[in-house]
């Protein structure tokens, strides 16, 4: 129990400590945001902070966090290691640099962001990638809330009828202004959320503080499985993840004070941190036998997260835990499904240039997406979602990569990039590796992925060098460079 309440004060000094420090090194300007300087009332619309914040969490707070936890809880309590240590030094730059950096480029999408401090090359890779991403994602996480709704309903109301009700709801939330659908609901959404966290977090030191493990850096997954790279892939959404960085471009638009940066996509990935950290104190100490008895149960339900989710509810506060359970199940993915594809239709506004002030132009990307989506739900992603955390972790990758660039032309003559760029080189390995060793990928032994990885990563620092600080120790012009700019 000590082990789990030390990472939590840690995440939280994390936030307090480290977090202003990359805040003092983006340096956040006084100057008018893009929803100051042209509102267009749609998606350009000035938003509170903390309505802002609740926006960003329930953004990226997908099933991520709570299914991968309870993944990465196989591992035993050195999952906590990366849970901490990820949202602070990895997650937390890279949702924070996403952001600003969409807020310095007239809230631009990811995509058009990476372009600008990486090259066309990959603002033309990341175009295509982004919106197949997002729609999946969109798709993906339509199909477990119209379940889960369909088993807690009558029977008449089956999972298609409840597929129909969330695509509905998708519609109107990617078409209309943030503030009119989003706005509305999601202070709701969040309050359901924080009680769940709570709840669950309470449940476990309340009923199993015996069970709860002190740290241990050794591996107890009862499968075998290493923890390089596989831990740091399964456990995404809680510590560092690729999705993040599509999300918030959409909140970006609706910053009216750079200085708010910190609160809003740093905090949230913090506290994003921290339901990860409580879903995985849950899952390595809700069983007597630890992590086996996770590891058997998962099992014996064929890997359904939700019924696990359901039994920990449950165990842990029977009915009441059984409802919060269904409330952090049911909300969370149709959170992250909404805007995923609401960012899907402004990736591909500023792809093509299309003014999204009319409602025909809007719907003129809202429909074919959703329909996109409505078929996509009908197909079996029991292997395509496999892949999943692997492109995630990779957008994550690039991302980082590109904050490392963008503080490289900025901070000409400095190190500073090394806060992006430490992250972007272990997330390079951790790819890289996971490429050639997962089951789902090459599934190669760790005697040739281990070494090709750390290769990779060597790669990526010397072409960082070679790119990025050498040139740039010959040039001491400190303008901030954005897309305008240039």
């Amino acid at each position: 129990m000590v082990t789990f309440f030390v990472a939590l004060v840690l995440l939280i000094i994390g936030y307090l400590t480290y977090g202003k420090f990359v805040d003092k090194v983006f340096q956040p300007y006084q100057s008018p945001t893009p929803c100051v300087k042209h509102p267009d009332g749609i998606d350009f619309t000035p938003i509170s902070t903390p309505r802002a914040f609740l926006i960003q969490l329930l953004n990226i707070a997908g099933l991520g966090p709570i299914f991968g936890a309870l993944a990465g809880a196989m591992w035993g309590p050195v999952v906590y290691f990366w849970i901490v240590l990820g949202s602070i030094f990895a997650g937390g730059v890279h949702d924070y640099a996403s952001g600003i950096l969409s807020l310095r480029n007239d809230g631009s999408s990811i995509s058009e962001v990476t372009g600008a401090y990486l090259g066309k090359i990959i603002l033309q890779i990341m175009r295509v990638f982004s919106v197949v991403l997002l729609v999946l994602i969109g798709a993906t996480f339509t199909n477990g809330p119209a379940g889960l709704l369909a088993m807690l309903t009558p029977a008449n109301l089956t999972q298609n009828f409840w597929l129909v009700v969330l695509l509905i709801y998708y519609f109107m939330s990617t078409l209309f202004p943030i503030d009119k659908v989003i706005g509305k609901l999601y202070p709701v959404f969040g309050i359901l959320l924080i009680v769940m966290c709570l709840g669950v977090g309470g449940g476990t030191v309340l009923e199993r503080t015996a069970n709860m493990p002190e740290i241990q850096l050794n591996n107890l997954h009862p499968g075998g499985t290493p923890i390089w790279a596989m831990m740091f892939v399964t456990v995404a959404c809680g510590a560092c993840s690729g999705f993040h960085s599509t999300q918030s471009p959409m909140i970006a638009r609706c910053v009216s004070d750079e200085r708010n940066a910190r609160k809003i996509f740093y905090g949230a990935m913090i506290s994003e941190g921290i339901i990860a950290l409580i879903w995985a104190a849950a899952g390595v100490s809700f069983y007597e036998s630890g992590t086996v008895g996770l590891y058997e149960n998962l099992k014996a339900v064929n890997n359904n997260y939700s019924a696990m989710v359901y039994t920990i509810g449950k165990g842990l506060l029977g009915p009441v835990g059984v409802v919060l359970a269904v409330l952090g199940v049911g909300i969370c993915p149709i959170t992250s499904a909404d805007t995923a594809f609401r960012s899907a239709r402004l990736t591909i506004s500023d792809w093509f240039h299309i003014d999204q002030s009319k409602t025909s132009k809007r719907l003129a990307i809202t429909i074919p997406l959703l329909l996109a989506g409505a078929v996509l739900t009908q197909l079996d992603f029991s292997i395509i979602w496999k892949y999943f955390s692997y492109s995630n972790q990779t957008l994550a990758m690039i991302v980082l990569w590109t904050a490392a660039a963008y503080l490289c032309k900025w901070k000409k003559g400095t190190m500073v990039s090394l806060m992006a760029a430490i992250p972007a080189t272990f997330m390079s390995a951790v790819t890289c590796t996971y490429l050639f060793m997962a089951p789902e990928c090459l599934h190669l032994s760790t005697s040739i992925a281990y070494p090709v990885g750390i290769a990779f990563a060597i790669i990526c620092v010397i072409v960082y060098i070679v790119k990025g600080i050498l040139p740039n120790y010959k040039d001491n012009n400190n303008t901030p460079t954005t897309v305008n700019a240039e």
